[in-house]
């Protein structure tokens, strides 16, 4: 439970149909299972308690007396284990049945959810049996005891009060305004679904489609469990498709007509923060509900789900080449917009061979071809100083050849020294203000070189530079459309090998691969023997860890015990736990001291979930204090 996270578990017994005592051993076998595994949320299917094909045989008196029985056997297994348990049978009400979900926990039956929606269409004919659900509880009387009867129950741990479970039963997710919602709506940040769904041809996928869509829509955790194939008779066949989603995502998904039981961990923590983020999600209560609580120890939840170490690509390389092709995208038409807007004549780009002015410089490429306007009209401009190494040098004057831009070079080395005379900078010390005095003297050599030639200087800082504050302020801090500003250094390497991948130009190509295995430096320091003496990752970090810190910070707004514990999960044999745990200090104290940077950004694409743009995704006030989070990360241990 600890950082919010809840194991469940989608189980798919073997049963036989219109066997009551048969299913209840195997119910109970898999509960043993499941409470070994240290599920908390266990959900099964509907009427697995008698099966789901019993058909008329759910008249027969003796059927229904035996699955209240098998019931009881069931529930006495969940005495003294920690973990709400859901399981379907029928069961009378007012001489009524219903097809409904027990809800049992420590040895009690907390509630009892009956089928909103009968389907009575195709190859279900439910209603010659059942009778629909009512809404608000009422009463069930069992072994003497009154229990909650109603679809309109929810489920709420004490320990976790953002952990309230609602409950459908197949067809209920199926339907237009499905009960789901209303549970979501009353607060649910988890659904479990008890289902017969039958399979044919493709309607495996279209099931994957609503469980996932639903999860998604309704910001909630969902566990769907099916009957499998000891359901099978007749013109029916079962897969066991069983499913755990969460927020779009599917978390677990069983081998169909396997009877595998899946498991899952839901961040309900995350699922509580995302709907208090969007407030389009308007919780509503409508006083129809029954609340109940029960309890859960608390205890960590060892965790199974795996998180990626570049939040920001996806893995798969066809979804992967997608994403940089709309990214590309994004930046070339909104860099169009601002040419048209302004009748700007030239673009003017800072070219250094490293890997985010290699991507402005190809976004400016494309720009242009969509506005139909000679590639001459680029400038490319290069500046070599103390720090230029050859190899850096060369890459920029070949880009920008085979690229049709035109090559200005401007060596600011005079210039620079000349400042540094007048303000009485020693040469020797290789400190800030000679890093940054480079910086910001190559910045005004674009803005003129704009003004003269009637252009616009394109910007080439990333996102992940932005929020770690890599830029010098009033240097390359500025331009006057920031390309790159939503972009995280991870991505921009994946952008720039798909532009290399996809140009069909090998002379370009090869350069483009030359820039991907260069290190990262803003090459401000004197290189050593010609070689790339300043290496940024060396000094700030590495970049794939800093994304991920930035992803789980801005997107998901974990604090930072949550995020050092899933990059210890994702990164563990990479980095040693101090050296996470060192650059996620760092990332707090540069993010926090660095925002009255981002507070004055020029304008740039918003590509993403994730932006620092002051316009945008982050209204963050300049001179807000980090000690909160400080404080926590520096409690934390290796």
């Amino acid at each position: 439970m600890r950082h919010g996270f809840i194991k469940a578990a989608a189980v798919t017994p073997n049963i036989k149909v219109a066997d009551p005592v048969y299913n209840a051993e195997r119910i109970c076998e898999k509960l043993k299972e499941a409470y070994e595994r240290k599920a908390k949320i266990i959900v099964f299917p509907e009427l697995c308690i008698t099966g789901y094909t019993c058909q008329d045989l759910f008249l027969q008196e003796i059927l229904l007396k035996e699955a209240l029985a098998a019931l009881k056997r069931i529930t006495e297994c969940t005495k003294g284990q920690d973990a709400l348990v859901f399981v379907g049978l029928p069961v009378v009400r007012h001489q009524k049945l219903y097809n409904a979900a027990a809800v049992l926990r420590d040895g009690k039956i907390l509630g009892m959810v009956p089928k909103t929606y009968i389907p009575n269409y195709g190859e279900f004919y439910e209603a010659r049996h059942f009778t629909p659900g009512n809404g608000e509880a009422a009463d069930i009387l069992i072994d003497k005891e009154k229990i909650p009867f109603g679809s309109k129950l929810l489920f709420a741990c004490e320990e976790m009060p953002s952990l309230l479970v609602g409950c459908e039963i197949c067809e209920d997710m199926w339907a237009v305004e499905t009960p789901g919602t209303s549970h979501a709506l009353a607060g649910a940040t988890v659904l479990v679904n008890l289902s017969a769904s039958n399979e044919t041809v493709t309607k495996d996928e279209y099931r994957k489609m609503l469980i996932g869509s639903g999860s998604a829509r309704l910001v909630c955790g969902y566990v769907y469990a099916s009957a499998g194939e000891g359901e099978s008779t007749q013109d029916l066949v079962f897969s066991g498709h069983n499913m755990i989603a969460e927020n779009g995502s599917i978390l677990a998904e069983a081998e169909r007509f396997s009877n595998e039981t899946v498991y899952g961990e839901l961040d309900i923590f995350r699922l509580a923060e995302e709907r208090r983020r969007l407030n389009t999600f308007l919780t509503r209560d409508d006083g129809g509900y029954t609340i109940i609580p029960f309890s859960l120890k608390q205890e960590e939840t060892k965790l199974t789900r795996k998180f990626a170490r570049a939040p920001f690509v996806p893995a798969e390389a066809a979804t992967r080449d997608k994403r940089c092709d709309d990214i590309l995208k994004l930046q070339s038409y909104g860099l169009k917009k601002r040419f048209e807007h302004t009748s700007a004549k030239t673009a003017v780009i800072g070219v250094s061979g490293g890997l985010d002015s290699t991507l402005a410089l190809l976004v400016t490429a494309r720009c242009f071809d969509l506005l139909q306007k000679d590639r001459s009209d680029m400038i490319a401009v290069t500046m070599p100083c103390f720090g230029t190494t050859d190899r850096t040098y060369q890459n920029a004057c070949k880009l920008a050849k085979t690229l049709g831009a035109v090559l200005k070079e401007v060596d600011i080395k005079r210039s620079v020294m000349q400042h540094f005379e007048d303000i009485g900078q020693d040469m020797d010390n290789h400190d800030v203000t000679y890093e940054n005095g480079q910086a910001r003297e190559r910045t005004q050599v674009l803005m003129d070189i704009a003004n003269q030639s009637g252009g616009l200087v394109i910007g080439t800082g990333d996102m992940s530079e932005l929020a770690l504050g890599w830029a010098t302020y009033n240097g390359d801090h500025m331009s006057m459309y920031g390309v790159n500003a939503g972009v995280p250094k991870t991505l921009v390497r994946h952008l720039v090998q798909y532009f290399a991948d996809t140009c069909g130009n090998q002379e370009l190509a090869d350069v483009l691969r030359d820039v991907l295995d260069t290190p990262v430096s803003p090459e401000l320091l004197p290189p050593v023997d010609g070689v790339i003496s300043q290496k940024t990752e060396k000094l700030v970090g590495p970049y794939e860890l800093h994304d991920f810190f930035l992803y789980y910070v801005l997107r998901l707004h974990f604090p930072p015990s949550k995020v050092y514990r899933l990059a210890r999960e994702t990164f563990g044999g990479v980095y040693a736990y101090e050296e996470i745990l060192k650059w996620l200090k760092i990332f707090y104290k540069r993010f926090f001291s660095q925002q009255f940077k981002r507070s004055c950004l020029p304008d740039g694409p918003k590509v993403g979930s994730v932006a620092v743009s002051p316009r945008g995704d982050l209204r963050m006030p300049s001179d807000a204090s980090a000690a909160v989070w400080i404080k926590e990360a520096e409690a934390l241990k290796p």
